[in-house]
């Protein structure tokens, strides 16, 4: 019988569109992103991302009804690696759940979701100092010799 206080975790649908923004507040305050965080983009951009799965897919870990995490995979591909890719665009619990286990479930999830849509590598960037750096190496990622390099196409 499954414990009624362990998180399940879900694939995400439109309907979570009001849950995922307030915890992706909750991550700025943890490690915030490069580019600014615009909350209408980023409804648009959850809206375009739950509508077409082609593009990635989102989970959410509850404990009982209440969210405390998530996990956004996105899909690119590239010849370098061998064709389709994944990405751990976001990987967040909240603090008060953390040492629990919940981000190994999460990056074992990554790992067996991004199998399941056929990428070949699953790649994550990570702030330099953040603590989860250790977890992802002791889960098999490994640093590169690349610096990542991003320029706006939309101004």
């Amino acid at each position: 019988m499954r414990n009624p206080f362990a998180p399940t975790i879900t694939q995400a649908t439109v309907a979570d569109l009001e849950t995922l923004p307030e915890m992706m507040r909750h991550m700025q305050h943890d490690d915030p992103w490069s580019e600014p965080f615009h909350e209408p983009t980023l409804r648009a951009n959850l809206a375009e991302l739950l509508l077409h799965p082609l593009y990635g897919v989102i989970y959410i870990v509850r404990e009982e009804s209440a969210p405390i995490g998530y996990l956004v995979i996105c899909f690119d591909y590239s010849l370098e690696y061998r064709g389709k890719g994944a990405w751990i665009d976001e990987l967040f619990v909240e603090p008060t759940h953390r040492g629990k286990g919940i981000g190994t479930q999460l990056l074992n999830l990554a790992e067996t979701a991004s199998r399941e849509h056929n990428a070949k590598f699953l790649h994550l960037e990570v702030t330099h100092g953040n603590p989860a750096i250790e977890l992802y190496r002791r889960r098999g990622f490994h640093d590169h010799q690349r610096y990542l390099m991003s320029k706006t196409l939309d101004k």
